[in-house]
């Protein structure tokens, strides 16, 4: 069976004090799961490993990465910019996203230094 090919995908840089990492790994995997259950295509969260780069802007530069922390790049894929649209919009009303567990209290990561937008695929494969 081929892979459904994406033509939307929502990305997301942020960081995470290393000392958060495994609550923010276990939001995360919720999150994945209640995305994927609402239609989209695939979820991906991935910690920061080789960030020393020679040219472009590193993503630590980007972030003002502290020595206590992680960079996090995240991305959901989609079938088209209004599939992410319709998606999100379960996603928002999801029981998951008024949990207790994370209602009014503090996130797991920086969300004043999260970087964030959707994007359409320019290539896929």
């Amino acid at each position: 069976m081929a892979k459904q090919k994406s033509a939307y995908v929502d990305g997301f840089v942020l960081v995470v004090p290393e000392k958060n990492l495994s609550a923010y790994k276990k939001m995360a995997q919720k999150a994945g799961k209640i995305w994927r259950k609402y239609g989209a295509l695939d979820y991906k969260e991935c910690v920061g490993d080789d960030l020393k780069t020679k040219w472009g802007v590193p993503f630590p530069k980007l972030v003002r990465l502290k020595r206590d922390e992680i960079v996090v790049f995240s991305y959901v894929t989609y079938r088209s910019r209004a599939h992410r649209d319709r998606v999100n919009a379960l996603v928002m009303k999801d029981p998951f996203m008024n949990d207790a567990a994370y209602k009014d209290k503090p996130m797991p990561f920086d969300v004043k230094r999260m970087v964030y937008g959707g994007f359409k695929v320019l290539v896929d494969g």
